[in-house]
């Protein structure tokens, strides 16, 4: 994904604009400060999407690491568990 750069300045004089750029291309913009990066903008549905493809990638890590080490069940075991749970949370 290629950014842009941009001086922190520009978030004074043209954040509009820089606001408009992360929309409309969906790229994020670096922030430089003194010329190093500093700061990533990007438009909040990419934000969201980024923070939820990490918690997938999350959750498929620790559901690999459970294989690993032979924390499973047999799917009809699982299910009979999840009707349990259920039908005791009727009763309550």
């Amino acid at each position: 994904m290629n950014a842009e750069i941009r001086p922190s300045a520009d978030l004074r004089n043209h954040y509009n604009e820089i606001s408009k750029q992360c929309h409309q291309n969906r790229k994020p913009v670096i922030i430089t400060v003194n010329g190093r990066g500093d700061t990533v903008l990007l438009g909040l549905q990419d934000y969201n999407q980024m923070m939820s493809e990490l918690e997938l990638l999350r959750t498929m890590a620790e559901a690999q690491e459970d294989v690993d080490n032979g924390r499973v069940a047999s799917i009809q075991d699982t299910f009979d568990d999840i009707r349990t749970s259920l039908m005791e949370m009727k009763l309550v």
